[in-house]
């Protein structure tokens, strides 16, 4: 019987030995939510080349993907914006230099309720909207309704980024209802037939409307041809020049199957 049992433990601890063994590295991913969907897309095909490296990922907003790369809780931090001054001050300060990687492109583009029949803003209306001068969607061609700002929380680098292409660093309206993530955006505009939001294209659904800015759609070939007034780089930045299991990953991003990834995820890819 003391034999049977010394055997089963025995076994017990092997299996709890290779179970440990199967991830002989960890590797974790932080920040942007818009990065987010490519960020996960290239962990899972990552970890089917390299199945001996463990990838987490979390969202968290782009501040917060910078900040831990500066602070070493992460080995890779999400940004949709490129990093503030401020930030490169706090890093350097700390003996941290973040190096950045341009790993897609994006455009954000305005989103209406299903039920809303505007289909086209200019940068000025939507600025307009914004600033609380245009209330009513009457005023833009749709029906006798009320405008309800939608807008990302400051931390976030497609509020950045929406302030500086269609905001002109105009203070969004006091009123906003501001959410922290793309889906919560298009929850919001989902449930709220007056609402105008703006979010990533990869998080675009049947949920909500997209509407085109000065006559252009927010597509792939409209960023790549520079068409699109509201587009951006999307960026993963490092603790230093990566080095290991991080630099196989950066290097696996730029891969055929890294922007094959990139693609799935609703981003555009690099090349």
């Amino acid at each position: 019987m003391l034999r049977k049992a010394g055997l089963f433990f025995a076994a017990l601890a092997f299996l709890c030995m290779g179970s440990g063994a199967a991830f002989a590295e960890r590797l974790s991913i932080n920040g942007s939510t818009t990065v987010l969907p490519a960020a996960q897309k290239l962990a899972e095909a990552f970890m089917k080349v390299r199945p001996d490296v463990a990838v987490s990922v979390a969202g968290g907003g782009s501040g917060n993907g910078i900040r831990a790369i500066v602070d070493g809780t992460s080995h890779v931090g999400n940004s949709s914006r490129f990093i503030r001054s401020s930030e490169v001050k706090m890093a350097v300060e700390r003996n941290t230099y973040p190096v950045p990687f341009r790993i897609a492109l994006d455009c954000i583009v305005p989103v209406v309720h299903p039920d809303n029949p505007v289909t086209n803003l200019t940068l000025d209306q939507l600025r307009d909207m914004y600033t609380g001068k245009i209330r009513n969607w009457k005023e833009v061609g749709g029906k006798d309704m009320r405008v309800v700002v939608v807008s990302r929380d400051s931390s976030s680098g497609t509020f950045e980024t929406w302030g500086d292409l269609v905001m002109n660093k105009q203070r969004v309206v006091p009123s906003a209802l501001t959410v922290p993530s793309n889906g919560g955006l298009v929850q919001a505009v989902t449930t709220t037939p007056g609402a105008i939001g703006y979010i990533a294209l990869g998080y675009v659904n049947q949920d909500v409307k997209m509407v085109s800015v000065d006559g252009v759609m927010g597509s792939e070939e409209n960023t790549i041809s520079g068409r699109y007034p509201i587009s951006r780089p999307l960026f993963m930045f490092t603790r230093g020049w990566p080095e290991g299991v991080t630099l196989d990953f950066i290097n696996f991003v730029f891969s055929r199957k890294g922007q094959e990834a990139v693609r799935a995820s609703g981003s555009i890819p690099v090349y």
